[in-house]
């Protein structure tokens, strides 16, 4: 499903067709006036004709210039309607973007994250609705600017089988002297519509989440 936003419509009217409409109009008032003027010139004293010249000259560069932009816009709109077409497939895919959200579906869930440098041990905290931790997984990989994938079987804490549901994650991640490490999250959840924001594919996810389809890190 493809909706718009923003008063975005379909049927715009580009800059090079205003344009070539107005250079249309200026070419008819430059012909009507250089019939006039030949006209009602005197016989013995005909027109200097460079100034027509010059004008015609300067008119066909303009004209130029609007096919040049034609066909520049023509190209942008094809390269759009691509990106377009190939963020449509991601409807129905499982897609991981930065986010702390993911579905838990049939007691199996899976999250990702990026670690801007190397660290010496990683954790996840996996939260409920409610905030509270019922999770805790140790020794993830440590390997800093890689996308890493954290599968989660439901198990809580004290080995109960959590609810399906939409969880949030927290990565903590330090350093060899104990020193916190940036860590970003990366949510996996599966893309159910898509809109269009200000010309940007907006993927809306089944966590109630929504996110732009150029951050899409991974797809399955």
């Amino acid at each position: 499903m493809v909706e718009t936003v923003n008063g975005i419509t379909s049927a715009t009217q580009s800059a090079s067709s205003v344009a070539s409409n107005k250079l249309q109009n200026d070419y008819k008032s430059f012909l009507t006036l250089l019939t006039a003027q030949l006209t009602n010139q005197d016989p013995l004293e005909p027109m200097d004709s460079s100034t027509f010249v010059t004008q015609l000259a300067q008119l066909s560069q303009v004209e130029q210039s609007i096919q040049t932009n034609s066909y520049l816009e023509s190209i942008a709109s094809r390269l759009y309607n691509s990106g377009l077409t190939n963020d449509l497939g991601l409807i129905g895919r499982e897609v991981s973007v930065p986010g702390k959200l993911f579905d838990l579906i049939s007691g199996s869930g899976s999250f990702d994250y990026v670690l801007d440098t190397a660290a010496q041990d990683v954790k996840a905290l996996i939260k409920n609705s409610a905030g509270v931790t019922v999770a805790e997984l140790d020794g993830l990989a440590t390997d800093g600017a890689t996308l890493h994938s954290v599968p989660w079987n439901g198990l809580t804490s004290d080995g109960q089988k959590a609810e399906d549901g939409i969880y949030e994650v927290e990565i903590v991640a330090t350093d060899a002297e104990g020193e916190a490490v940036e860590a970003e999250p990366y949510t996996k959840s599966t893309v159910e519509r898509l809109t269009l924001q200000a010309g940007q594919s907006l993927l809306h996810l089944s966590n109630g989440e929504t996110a732009l389809a150029m951050l899409v890190a991974s797809v399955e």
